[in-house]
């Protein structure tokens, strides 16, 4: 059956969004119903919405955490990891092959699942006005929730790929061939106009009842065009967003909507879901029987502890926490190999240490901020349920780029405050540098605080360095930093013994083209060719 450019036939196209569950993430989407007739109540519509959360991970691990995962082995934070198995589709990219068929093949789930999501959102925001709500509200939330999402999931296109094809309603197959990508500048447009919507209709996190925890809110939406800005270094407009969220400026003497956990151990604690720091998280459960959790914690997991092992952080990441000093969030951040007291799992002791064999694995490392204790594992545990939700936006980065717009218009002052509130739940000393020297030390903070979650390859394609050049150019390339380290620098025991994955990671990076990922080569060809790749990929 042909296939629409966004990855769906035209049956599961115009059944996407007919189906869903009784209330908020609690059962799987089921049934089948025709469009046309579908949309006649407040509770389908809603029903719909709860369809559009349920496509932000796809609800496994390979429609859309393997490729976050892949984000991470893309930059000097992350290795493949296994070196048991053939790596496949995280190859092309965390060693920049520049081999533009199997990158593209690595991207395909991803690229369909976000088109999936957008396709979901569009039929919403296009039906739903047409329907009588007894609660106009009402009616605008869900909406607002719709648009949140879409400007979402465009967002993470255009970080990845650069400007894509703008869909905005259920097409069809002849309707999207010959279809172009918009520029980077259109695409961010649709963006920002999403979230403005959305934070107009959306409620407060505190407004939310029990029932609707981990919707979309106006805060959420605050916090992702902030973040939209910045990354398209608009600081004027991201500053006016962040002094709301953090009663700065105009907004000095209000009490924030957010702040941060306590303990920086409770910050990616199962325990912890939707805590007081968090704008906006993947939701899961541990219903065994819908598989409504996340996998995530098993692909990242040692070989010996059930896991998979693929994404084991690196000796250089370790590095930059012990350079700062920064004993906490090390701690709560790496899992070693030989552990004896791991947080919250008395399952590993002296006489019983945690594994991770040197011979199964690059790195004696693991993914501490996924780790699920033993004792809190769902059964069985390989499989998609278990219940940490995922942060995917939280109060401690609302305050780290909130320091770097600060920093960036000239407001040293302003930046070190933002930036001491996130060293301080730490125990580190305040920072007083100004200019680029505080600049650096805000980027060196982002990396210890946000590591493994997805930020930094973000990070290094956006921020420019002193030459004009990306960081993602220093430190990768045959002079770059993290080449440079791993090939004549390191003394890792495990990561210098165990060459089944070559210790020259990034020594084959190229620029312009790997600051983006090539676009699947099938989704051009159902083009007919009116894609265009990104420059470097033949």
């Amino acid at each position: 059956m042909k296939r629409y450019i966004i990855g769906l036939s035209l049956m599961s196209a115009l059944s996407l969004g007919m189906t869903s569950c009784s209330d908020f993430l609690e059962e799987p989407i089921r049934g089948q119903q025709d469009m046309e007739n579908y949309f006649s109540t407040e509770e389908e519509c809603a029903k719909q919405i709860t369809g559009c959360y349920n496509f932000l991970d796809g609800r496994d691990w390979w429609q859309i955490y393997k490729f976050y995962n892949m984000c991470n082995m893309t930059t000097d934070d992350c290795w493949m990891g296994n070196t048991t198995q053939d790596p496949g589709d995280y190859r092309p990219a965390a060693q920049f092959t520049g081999n533009t068929i199997d990158l593209g093949n690595a991207c395909q789930n991803f690229w369909q699942y976000r088109y999936k999501g957008i396709t979901q959102c569009n039929i919403a925001i296009n039906k739903i006005p047409q329907v009588k709500f007894n609660d106009e509200a009402y009616q605008n939330r869900l909406i607002g929730e719709a648009k949140f999402l879409r400007g979402f999931y465009y967002f993470d296109l255009v970080k990845n790929f650069g400007g894509v094809p703008m869909v905005m309603s259920l097409m069809m197959p002849s309707e999207v061939q010959g279809i172009e990508r918009a520029s980077k500048e259109e695409t961010y447009a649709l963006i920002e106009q999403d979230l403005k919507d959305a934070i107009a209709a959306l409620p407060k996190k505190a407004e939310q009842s029990a029932a609707d925890m981990g919707r979309a809110t106006s805060g959420a939406a605050k916090g992702m065009l902030a973040k939209v800005y910045l990354y398209q270094e608009k600081y004027d407009e991201a500053e006016k967003l962040l002094q709301e969220l953090t009663c700065r400026g105009s907004y000095a003497g209000q009490t924030p909507e957010y702040e941060l956990m306590d303990d920086f151990s409770q910050v990616w604690n199962l325990d912890y879901n939707n805590g007081k720091e968090s704008l906006f998280e993947i939701q899961t459960n541990n219903d065994t029987q819908y598989g409504l959790g996340e996998r995530y914690s098993v692909v990242v997991g040692s070989r010996d502890d059930s896991g998979w092992s693929w994404g084991l952080p690196t000796s250089d990441l370790e590095n930059a926490f012990k350079a700062a000093g920064d004993d906490i969030r090390l701690k709560y951040t790496i899992l070693h190999d030989g552990q004896t007291d791991v947080p919250g799992d008395p399952t590993w002791t002296e006489d019983n240490p945690y594994p991770i064999t040197a011979s199964k694995h690059k790195s004696g490392r693991c993914n501490m901020k996924l780790y699920i204790p033993v004792g809190k594992r769902p059964s069985p545990y390989d499989a998609a349920h278990n219940p940490l939700n995922i942060r995917l936006l939280r109060y401690a980065e609302v305050l780290l780029m909130y320091a770097e717009v600060e920093n960036q218009l000239g407001h040293d002052s302003e930046a070190q405050w933002a930036l001491n509130e996130v060293r301080g739940r730490v125990n580190l000393p305040a920072i007083s540098s100004t200019g680029k020297e505080l600049r650096d030390a805000i980027r060196a903070e982002r990396r210890l605080e946000l590591a493994l979650e997805g930020t930094r390859l973000d990070d290094l394609r956006r921020w420019k360095m002193d030459d004009g050049r990306t960081m993602m150019e220093h430190v990768f390339g045959p002079k770059g930093s993290f080449v440079k380290y791993n090939m004549e620098t390191s003394t890792d025991p495990y990561e210098t013994t165990n060459q089944q994955e070559n210790s020259n990671k990034g020594i084959n990076f190229q620029a312009p083209r790997d600051l983006l990922y090539a676009i699947p080569n099938s989704e051009i060809t159902m083009s007919n060719g009116s894609i265009k790749q990104n420059p470097g990929y033949n």
